[in-house]
């Protein structure tokens, strides 16, 4: 393990020093935007899909939120899966088979003629994208040095993120069924230049020399208090994210109109902006890390910026459109540790769990989709769009703060080390 090298220019030295790890987390950074670009499409096409299967509008928000529900169940399902055989079978096992089988779902996305149909085929879907991003980082931060295994994980965020501005972008160009067959056909591409993937050496070690530790054996996190509480406290750190997306993205419309507004802006653009903002903010929120040698710190102060946002956005009631993206931007920015977030998630414990936890938090913290949007939905006709999504949002974000308190600071612990049952 290398301890030096903590400049910035010197980090991104070390990083392409070895061309086979370097590629290793070029494929890792395609994979989660092909990933993000699967997962946001749904947000984003979502008045258009659901008009075009003959939903009417009083049932565009039930059913929107019944299809999220759908794939994040999905989600959460396949985190727990795809972790365990990550950790039972090798990192890359995963990054083959999820990718197999989110392609094949979002192309036949492309050709659902029911709810019932969509809903299927985006579990099936979420079910594959569940294994993408934390394998990734799991690799990333097994193959790097500790000090630079940061920088690692935000040029994978940093660069997936972006595929929600793709998806965007496409949905402007071509109709919602063919943008689902694109991302799909994306996927199988990719799946190609995954031949040449590289294999944690941290995980054949184990594998091979520690052959009588349990690896990937999900029911220790509900055994023993120490994993469990761990495994809490950095759920309750992602979910902000998620309660974002989830409410105020994806239902721009309902928000837009609730403020009064007259230019209405549109889903698809809120993601796009949001999305950028995101993409930002994971650059940010990694740097900061680096530069405070702190992976708490930086996310505390993004937690700080994101409470004031929210704030911002349900009492200014923008006018515009644009001034209605400006603040989704904003948001995207302050909402941008997720990079961080899943870093934590993979340092906080042993190779033997490292991938069923690295894999399985973040689908967790996605799955938390579900009853945030639930609570949103209750909340609505209670105290109206914009109050029920403040009031959410401040329970989500609260949690986030305890679960921060509640962990470590990994920056430069050595993980080379296994939990024991």
């Amino acid at each position: 393990m290398q301890h030096g090298n903590t400049g910035l220019a010197a980090s991104v030295r070390s990083i392409t020093a070895d061309r086979a790890t370097a590629f290793t987390i070029l494929v890792g950074a395609l994979g989660y935007f092909v990933d993000v670009f699967d997962l946001l499409l749904f947000s984003i096409v979502r008045v258009k899909s659901l008009k075009d299967l003959g939903v009417p509008a009083e049932r565009m928000f039930s059913d929107g939120i019944f299809l999220i529900n759908v794939q994040m169940a999905g989600l959460l399902l396949g985190g727990f899966a795809w972790g365990v055989i990550g950790d039972k079978y090798g990192r890359l096992s995963v990054l083959f088979g999820s990718i197999l089988l989110y392609s094949l779902g979002n192309i036949a996305n492309g050709f659902v003629h029911t709810v019932d149909q969509y809903a299927a085929l985006r579990f099936l879907t979420g079910l594959g994208l569940a294994g993408e991003l934390g394998v990734g980082v799991t690799l990333a931060s097994e193959l790097l040095p500790r000090t630079v295994r940061g920088l690692g994980t935000t040029f994978i965020a940093a660069v997936g993120v972006l595929g929600a501005t793709a998806a965007a972008l496409l949905s402007d160009v071509a109709d919602w069924r063919t943008a689902y067959i694109i991302g799909g056909v994306m996927g199988l591409v990719l799946l190609v230049l995954r031949i040449n993937v590289k294999e944690s050496g941290l995980y054949r070690h184990l594998a091979e020399q520690q052959r009588n530790v349990k690896r990937g054996n999900i029911l220790m996190f509900f055994r023993k208090w120490d994993l469990f509480r761990r495994y809490l406290a950095i759920t309750f750190i992602g979910a902000p994210l998620w309660a974002l997306v989830g409410m105020f993205f994806t239902f721009t419309p309902e928000f837009a109109k609730d403020f009064g507004m007259t230019d209405m802006p549109t889903a698809g653009s809120a993601v796009l902006y949001g999305y950028v903002g995101i993409a930002m903010g994971d650059l940010l929120s990694g740097i900061m890390s680096q530069l405070l040698r702190s992976r708490r710190k930086s996310i505390m102060i993004s937690l700080l910026m994101l409470t004031c946002f929210v704030v911002l956005f349900c009492t200014l009631h923008p006018g515009s459109a644009l001034a209605y993206y400006g603040l989704c931007l904003l948001l995207g920015i302050a909402a941008g540790y997720w990079a961080m977030f899943v870093q934590i998630g993979a340092e906080q414990f042993g190779t033997n769990l490292r991938a069923t936890a690295a894999t399985s938090v973040p689908n967790v913290a996605r799955g938390l989709t579900i009853p945030i949007t639930a609570a949103f939905q209750a909340l609505t006709p209670l105290v109206g769009v914009t109050q029920g999504g403040l009031i959410v949002m401040g329970i989500v974000i609260a949690l986030a703060f305890l679960g921060l308190l509640m962990l470590r600071e990994t920056f430069s612990a050595d993980l080379d080390y296994v939990e024991m049952h």
